[in-house]
């Protein structure tokens, strides 16, 4: 542990845009309030946090009592730098806006997913929190001056709090990844430059979901679990956790494909995962690691979003298979 680079001490010497003094407070604050969470969610049960709420957040989604708890802790802690001009959550319908005698500097916008996989909570597996800063045009954002795409975010994110607390992020030179220390309370630098591997053999879907699929996927599909009889000859493992961010971090340790593609029952909501603060911001790390980020027929980073919690088909991982998964689209579409 002496010779780990601390989380503070990466930021000083790794950030070399215009953007470094304000991401360093943002980045330390982001970080900060993913260790409170970590302990929220690790006393939740004693607490009594751990069940559901009754109330709907704007997704229509069910919400726990430590959704609201881990929001809470992301909106107070973020406001802290004097950067942070507004916010966007999974769990507010609206723009969250930041007291003036917060934002001297407020130039950034910060959108999250406080509490990813929270269904999971209660049966002890990984959950995570997911972010995304943007710049904005003015220390008053509007709706309309979060509704940037991906291309446009300066830094994206995740904690995952599972056997060990990690904190991954890209500022849009790599990925790097950091453990925290729970004696010292700091986050150190455990994953520098993680890179996912362009070939893979693991794939990651809910398959009860197969009949509703459209019908390139089921051929990507039916084709790894026909394995080394079928046309590629070589035998594929399926994971499943329902949790993006273990998803996710699984492939940047050692590859792999995570899919949650369009199906029928999805149509009219546009997709499962929320574009803003779900699907770009690890669509942006899996890129800076190495590999594909897709709808199926269109890079994610790249879609123009109509509302901050528009919701797409998410297709991502090890570049050479979802290069083939987009091959498979094309076919379709001739």
């Amino acid at each position: 542990m002496s010779q780990a680079i601390a989380l503070a001490a990466f930021l000083n010497t790794h950030l070399q845009n215009e953007h470094r003094e304000a991401l360093t407070l943002m980045i330390t604050d982001i970080a900060e309030s993913c260790k409170k969470i970590a302990i929220a969610i690790d006393s939740g049960a004693l607490e009594g946090n751990m069940g559901s709420l009754g109330s709907e957040n704007i997704q229509g989604e069910v919400q726990k009592a430590l959704d609201v708890i881990s929001n809470d802790i992301f909106v107070e802690a973020n406001q802290r730098s004097g950067y942070v001009a507004g916010m966007v959550s999974e769990e507010i319908s609206d723009v969250i806006e930041v007291a003036e005698k917060h934002k001297q500097h407020g130039q950034y916008l910060l959108l999250f997913d406080p509490l990813d996989g929270s269904s999971n909570v209660n049966v002890n597996i990984s959950v995570g929190t997911i972010f995304s800063i943007l710049k904005s045009s003015n220390n008053h954002p509007k709706l309309v001056d979060f509704l940037q795409p991906g291309v446009s975010q300066i830094c994206a994110g995740y904690a995952m709090y599972g056997s060990s607390t990690m904190f991954v992020l890209t500022t849009g030179n790599g990925v790097n990844g950091f453990t925290l220390d729970a004696e010292s309370g700091k986050f150190y630098l455990t994953h520098p430059d993680m890179q996912i591997p362009k070939d893979t053999q693991e794939f990651a879907v809910n398959m009860s979901n197969y009949r509703f699929w459209q019908e390139p996927v089921q051929r990507y599909i039916d084709e790894c679990l026909q394995g080394e009889e079928g046309d590629r000859g070589k035998d594929f493992n399926m994971r499943w956790v329902a949790s993006m961010v273990a998803e996710v971090h699984r492939i940047l340790i050692r590859g792999g494909v995570f899919l949650y593609p369009m199906d029928s029952k999805l149509r009219n909501q546009g997709g499962k995962l929320r574009l803003m603060y779900e699907a770009n911001p690890i669509s942006f790390i899996v890129e800076q690691a190495g590999g594909a980020a897709t709808t199926g027929t269109k890079r994610i980073l790249e879609i123009k979003p109509m509302g901050i919690h528009e919701r797409v088909p998410v297709m991502l991982g090890s570049k050479n298979e979802i290069d083939r998964i987009v091959k498979y689209h094309a076919l379709k579409k001739r």
